[in-house]
């Protein structure tokens, strides 16, 4: 079985943000490899956060039509909800590895949805949480760490 992968919202946002072309890239090439293993997924507050960033802080932003398109798709990846387990378990994350609320809910979310992985560039990479490992989509191409 494929090792699954949460993927936070900042690298959801940079495969699409032009201004930053190195990080799009990377961010882009970890997309494209999770779409095609089937691999990724996210959470309701990933997709909230990226209609946000996409069309309210990117300049220029994405219409709200093709923002709208790109979350629904996402939705095939099985997005967790913020129900009671995953935000008890965002508590016992912020308070046993110091995290802000907002990582410690990624993380509760990532760990709900039996990931192996964290790909996020706002936490330590190499950071072992529970059962799963951080991982900077800058630092590590999708073909290094999945083979």
């Amino acid at each position: 079985m494929t090792d699954l992968v949460f993927v936070d919202t900042n690298v959801v946002v940079y495969a699409r943000d032009a201004a930053h072309a190195r990080k799009q890239s990377r961010a882009a090439a970890w997309m494209n490899h999770l779409w095609t293993t089937r691999a990724g997924r996210v959470s309701f507050q990933v997709l909230q956060e990226f209609y946000v960033t996409v069309t309210a802080k990117l300049k220029p932003g994405m219409k709200p039509k093709v923002a709208r398109e790109e979350a629904r798709a996402l939705m095939s990846w099985d997005p967790i909800v913020a129900g009671a387990s995953v935000i008890e378990g965002a508590w016992v994350v912020q308070d046993k590895y110091r995290l802000s609320w907002w990582d410690a809910l990624i993380v509760s979310s990532a760990l709900a949805a039996s990931c192996s992985y964290l790909l996020t560039e706002d936490m330590q990479d190499g950071q072992i949480i529970d059962t799963m490992r951080v991982v900077s989509p800058f630092a590590h191409s999708p073909e290094e760490l999945l083979g």
